[in-house]
């Protein structure tokens, strides 16, 4: 009977070295976790007061920055209104530059055609050579049509504003042959 108690007592011995011996290795493992969740408590402490006004900030630098796209974007349709606006009325003054230019040009022409006509010395008119009206024999409906078409102007006679004054004077001198 007592070989049964020495090998029990063996292993309670046994048993109780080796729990020692794992208590005194997990001591050190043990104060380090202790420490580890300080750490980790501190962190959160200072998380938990310093995260929200970081996204309280980081959510008003967001709204800002939309605030400023917006005034962007209406100032880059202004400008666009205001390129569109200064367009127009380049084109409209350089129409305007157009008319004054053919204006100007009529008026030269019309003035440089009255010149040559005041200036111009009048044909001496025979009356010995004309018959008085009464005496005159009445025209026939062919040479009635026939002074219409003498008079009438042809499409090239016509003149064009963009013509040159060149050709304006050529016009005047055609039309003076045409006498």
């Amino acid at each position: 009977m007592i070989e049964p108690l020495f090998w029990l007592g063996l292993s309670l011995l046994l048993v109780a070295t080796s729990l020692t011996a794992v208590l005194v290795a997990a001591i050190p493992a043990l104060q380090e976790l202790a420490r580890a969740a300080r750490s980790a408590e501190k962190l959160f402490d200072t998380l938990s007061r310093e995260l929200p006004p970081t996204l309280e900030a980081i959510r008003v630098t967001g709204l800002e920055l939309t605030d400023l796209t917006d005034d962007v974007s209406e100032g880059v349709k202004s400008a666009t209104q205001v390129v569109k606006q200064v367009d127009k009325s380049l084109d409209t003054a350089r129409i305007q530059a157009q008319n004054l230019q053919v204006g100007t040009r009529t008026i030269f022409v019309g003035v440089k055609a009255a010149w040559r006509n005041f200036t111009r010395q009048k044909p001496v008119r025979r009356t010995s050579d004309r018959l008085p009206s009464s005496e005159k024999p009445p025209l026939t409906l062919r040479e009635r049509e026939a002074l219409k078409q003498e008079n009438r102007r042809i499409k090239a006679e016509v003149y064009h504003a963009n013509d040159s004054y060149s050709d304006a004077a050529s016009w005047e001198t055609n039309f003076d042959d045409g006498d």
